[in-house]
């Protein structure tokens, strides 16, 4: 049965809602939700969204929703950090400094089989972000993170003000996977994520004070230029191309990207182990 309006300017919906969503009733919800503050749209996300978590890599924006979430509810939904294992020691300092101040607990992943740099570097090489863009990004865990955590809905920390991929950003979006994906601050400009962020004192990367304005890896975040305002500005320098990291890019292109190529990788390994040796004996000279 479709769900009713208890009056015509306040709809009603499942709790919790039914997914797959219909691309009628997810035009419904954003409707309503594109009307409301950021604080109203994840009030109602508690209410009406399963498996509901947070992916945050602890930026001004996800740090302002978990702010807003701790005087929402005792029981905000879960975090979820992606540890690249490339973070910049002030990103790992801020993750602490958060799970302190919140009282929060967080699900950190990292990549399959890898604790440190030197893991990761052995099993795919040294700078695998320069040699295979595309499969560092697919190694990231977000993927199995949300198999094994049960996640059937995350809150990001994307605005439209941010541009490029972004700019038409909707309140709930669904990706190629059927993944939820809630943007609450996504009508939000900058100045009004520092206002927010300032009045109540949330805590932030010690970076954004020397000169970076987004920070991501350390080996693809860089200070802005002088004159270079955008608020992504450092991130992917020398990539035009690029303009969003691996969590919001279409993951089945990216899966299929990343696959064909760690699977030619692993022929080419294979192919070398079973190569005979090059003969070492001398050439035998005859005479005429």
């Amino acid at each position: 049965m479709s769900p009713s309006t208890s009056d015509a300017s306040t709809p009603t919906f499942d709790k919790p809602l039914k997914l797959p969503l219909s691309q009628e009733e997810l035009d419904r919800i954003n409707a309503y939700l594109r009307d409301l503050t950021p604080e109203q749209i994840l009030t109602w996300a508690v209410e009406h969204i399963p498996g509901l978590y947070q992916t945050t890599a602890f930026g001004l924006t996800g740090l302002v929703a978990i702010d807003m979430l701790s005087k929402i509810t005792e029981n905000p939904p879960p975090l979820i950090f992606i540890d690249t294992l490339y973070h910049f020691p002030e990103t790992y300092e801020l993750v602490e400094e958060v799970k302190k101040r919140y009282n929060r607990d967080v699900h950190v992943y990292k990549p399959e089989g890898c604790e440190t740099v030197e893991d990761f570097e052995k099993k795919f090489g040294q700078k695998f972000w320069e040699a295979d863009e595309t499969t560092y990004d697919y190694v990231e865990p977000a993927r199995r993170a949300y198999e094994e955590l049960g996640v059937k809905a995350v809150i990001t920390g994307r605005r439209a003000s941010q541009g490029a991929d972004r700019a038409n950003l909707q309140p709930l979006e669904v990706d190629s996977t059927g993944l939820l994906k809630l943007n609450p601050l996504f009508s939000w400009t900058f100045p009004f994520v520092q206002w927010y962020v300032d009045t109540n004192k949330v805590p932030r990367n010690k970076l954004l004070d020397q000169g970076y304005r987004s920070v991501g890896d350390w080996h693809s975040t860089a200070k802005s230029a002088d004159g270079d305002q955008g608020e992504r500005a450092g991130r992917w320098a020398g990539k035009a191309e690029k303009t969003e990291c691996g969590l919001h890019v279409d993951y089945f292109k990216m899966k299929a990207a990343a696959e064909a190529k760690l699977k030619e990788k692993t022929l080419g390994e294979q192919a070398k182990e079973s190569a005979p040796a090059a003969s070492t004996a001398p050439a035998v000279q005859t005479s005429a």
